[in-house]
């Protein structure tokens, strides 16, 4: 098993700047990729960008890249999300998963998921 604890959430004004963390412990040395999503009041949950633990690939949604910035730390087993340029769209419950195998950027790809953080971001 896997557990996933995300902070750093909160309210920002637009083209503001946040970085939400992801402290994954448990069976850690198991974990191939691991990535953010969001969900907005009344949306489907959206991917936003993952990485792969080992090699550092990174991978984004088109309407974050430029903007967010996906990273580990392998040492302290945590993922970050540095996201800048905020715009009153990115506000969603910001949620954190990691699985085994592959790459995804379906919520159907991962295993384990944090409780989620909130952004709020201010117009």
């Amino acid at each position: 098993q896997v557990q996933l604890v995300e902070s750093g959430g909160g309210l920002v004004q637009a083209g503001g700047s946040l970085r939400l963390s992801c402290a994954a412990s448990g069976r850690t040395f198991t974990i191939y990729t691991m990535g953010w999503f969001r969900q907005a009041p009344g949306k489907e949950r959206e991917f936003v960008a993952a990485i792969t633990w080992r090699g550092g690939n990174t991978y984004y949604a088109d309407s974050v890249k430029g903007r967010f910035t996906i990273s580990r730390d392998n040492a302290n087993m945590t993922m970050y999300l540095e996201m800048s340029s905020l715009k009153p769209e990115d506000t969603a419950v910001y949620y954190c998963a990691a699985d085994h195998s592959g790459v995804w950027t379906v919520v159907t790809g991962y295993e384990y998921w944090g409780q989620g953080t909130q952004v709020t971001v201010s117009s």
